[in-house]
C-alpha cells in the first residue's frame, strides 16, 4: 500500500492542503474537487490543539471511510509521533510535516505511511532523506522562489521534491521546469468565500485549472 502511496503521488503531484474549514463541509468541498480532478487531501492537525488531534484524526477518519478508492487522504502539521499514530489508526495514508524531525519520519516508515517532511536548505534535505523520507516537502517554496529549487535540485537528483507554498499559475511551470516531482496547494484553489457560500463549482474549477497545468 506505501508504494501504491507513492506511485500515486508521482502520478497525480497536487495534494491540497485542508486547514481550518468547518467539520460539515468536508465532504462537500473534497467532492467539488475530486470532481476537478484532484486525488489526494491532508487534512492539518493544528498545532495549538484546536480542533484537538482526536477531532482531526476522526475527520481524516470520516474522508477516508468517504473517498475509499477514489481519493487518498493524508495529515498535515504533523509534529508528534501521537499524531502519526491516529493518523493510521484513521486509515491516512501519508504525513506531512513542516519540519523533517527523525522521530517524526521514522515513526511515519514503522507506521507504513508515507513520508514528507518539510526542509528549506540541502543539509536538511540530504538528512531526511537518509532518516527515511519518501518525498521533501520545500516549504516555505515561494521563500526563494523557483531558480532557489532549482539550484537545490542540481545536486540533490536523486530525491523528488514538492514544492509547497505559493505555489500559483504564474510560477507553476518554472517549477516544473526546476524539476518539482509534485506541489501542496491551499487557498489558490479553496476559495474560502465560495467555501462559506457552497459555491462548489468555483472550487472545481480552480481544481480542474491546476490539474490542466500539471497534467
Amino acid at each position: 500500500m506505501r508504494e501504491q502511496t507513492i506511485a500515486k503521488i508521482k502520478e497525480e503531484k497536487i495534494i491540497i492542503i485542508v486547514r481550518g474549514v468547518d467539520r460539515e463541509k468536508l465532504i462537500p468541498m473534497a467532492e467539488a474537487m475530486y470532481e476537478g480532478g484532484i486525488r489526494l487531501l491532508e487534512l492539518t492537525y493544528d498545532a495549538k490543539g484546536n480542533p484537538s488531534d482526536e477531532e482531526i484524526a476522526d475527520r481524516i477518519a470520516m474522508l477516508a471511510k468517504h473517498f475509499e478508492g477514489r481519493m487518498l487522504i493524508g495529515a498535515g502539521t504533523v509534529l508528534t509521533e501521537k499524531q502519526v499514530a491516529l493518523t493510521k489508526a484513521a486509515g491516512g495514508r501519508f504525513i506531512i510535516s513542516p519540519d523533517a524531525a527523525p522521530e517524526v519520519i521514522k515513526a511515519t516508515r514503522a507506521a507504513g505511511l508515507v513520508s514528507i517532511p518539510g526542509c528549506l536548505t540541502p543539509s536538511e534535505m540530504h538528512q531526511a532523506h537518509k532518516d527515511g523520507a519518501d518525498f521533501i516537502k520545500l516549504f516555505p517554496a515561494d521563500a526563494f522562489g523557483p531558480s532557489y529549487f532549482k539550484a537545490v535540485k542540481a545536486p540533490l537528483s536523486h530525491l523528488d521534491i514538492l514544492a509547497v507554498g505559493g505555489v500559483s499559475t504564474e510560477n507553476l511551470a518554472d517549477y516544473q521546469a526546476a524539476g518539482a516531482a509534485g506541489y501542496g496547494m491551499a487557498s489558490n484553489i479553496l476559495d474560502r468565500k465560495a467555501i462559506a457560500e457552497n459555491d462548489w463549482q468555483v472550487i472545481t474549477g480552480k481544481a480542474r485549472k491546476y490539474v490542466e497545468l500539471v497534467k
